[in-house]
């Protein structure tokens, strides 16, 4: 089977095509015919290792200090059941699905051998392969931090970076849980995150959402464009600050902020399960949320998709088809 592998740190350009040996499921596992993965901002840090400050060490140890350790990118897919172990219950063949190996990664390939209990559960039957691929990753991030942080209905909740993949679906479910919602983005995306639900939109390039008057009960950051101090200078008494991407500094700031005042930062909104997946996938059948897909590319062109992804001014997500024009 072919794998976009990478054995070494760097640019797009150590992203190369490779055939390897197709896997088997174990007893408790699935394999999977993948349709559908993406490249997310999460695996072009990985790939190259240009993550949040004080964390290039832990990182390197964690994934690989030489080399990576696994050497196949990808967090998300779609895909339809091959073949099952043979203690799996809630899986048969044929089964679509979609799932998240989170920081297992390895979605970047033709097949993928999953356990049964991960987060995997059948694809929203309103969905393509391509959309529903781009659902683990932002939508349940964005589940897990808004959770997290209690959102709660007719809570006043901005999001900074509301037209990437995590903020796309922020923007959706804080709606769906009741909350008045502000998205900043970029000039070019105004109308994007108008049309997912914001009451209101701030241009960063125009206005700074910290000096608007306006004071927030929860603040998801999700891009870290902007300085700790403004975001938390935003909040209300007892406001939350929700740091998707957060260095060392932050995680030092934050926890002083936790002791000195009753604002709380959170950085870390615990794992996901399959449960939270099939959450999203009621909502999407519902008609409550939807992915937003900027662009989507051949298993091929993954190393064009993270040139792309690289710039940073993705809207949603990036989409790597294994099967082109798939319509199921």
């Amino acid at each position: 089977m072919k794998a976009m592998i990478y054995t070494e740190y760097g640019s797009p350009d150590i992203l190369h095509l490779k055939t390897i040996e197709k896997p088997m499921p174990q007893d408790n596992e699935v394999l999977i015919k993948v349709k559908a993965t993406t490249v997310t901002s999460g695996d072009c840090r990985l790939r190259s290792t240009t993550v949040p400050s004080g964390l290039w060490l832990p990182t390197r140890i964690a994934f690989g200090l030489r080399k990576p350790r696994n050497t196949i990118l990808g967090s998300e897919l779609a895909g339809e059941i091959e073949s099952v172990g043979k203690d799996v219950k809630r899986f048969k063949k044929g089964d679509q699905v979609f799932a998240s190996t989170g920081f297992r990664s390895g979605t970047y390939t033709e097949y993928i051998r999953l356990p049964e209990e991960g987060v995997l559960a059948k694809k929203p039957a309103n969905m393509t392969y391509e959309q529903a691929a781009a659902v683990p990753f932002g939508g349940l991030t964005a589940l897990k931090f808004l959770r997290e942080g209690n959102i709660q209905r007719g809570q006043k909740v901005l999001i900074n970076g509301a037209s990437g993949a995590v903020g796309t679906y922020a923007v959706q479910l804080a709606k769906y849980f009741g909350a008045n919602v502000t998205g900043v983005c970029s000039t070019t995306n105004l109308e994007l995150v108008k049309s997912l639900g914001a009451d209101k939109v701030i241009d960063y390039t125009k206005k700074d959402f910290a000096k608007n008057g306006e004071a927030y009960d929860v603040l998801l950051d999700t891009v870290a464009n902007g300085s700790f101090s403004r975001c938390i200078g935003s909040l209300k008494q007892q406001g939350r600050l929700l740091l998707v991407v957060v260095g060392l500094p932050q995680m030092v700031q934050g926890l002083w902020t936790g002791v000195t005042s009753s604002k709380q930062v959170i950085s870390e909104p615990g794992s996901v399960k399959a449960e939270d997946l099939i959450f999203l996938k009621e909502l999407i059948e519902a008609g409550k949320i939807k992915a937003v897909i900027d662009r989507c590319y051949p298993l091929e062109q993954i190393p064009e998709a993270h040139r792309y992804v690289d710039k940073g001014h993705k809207k949603g997500n990036v989409v790597i088809a294994l099967e082109q024009n798939n319509k199921t």
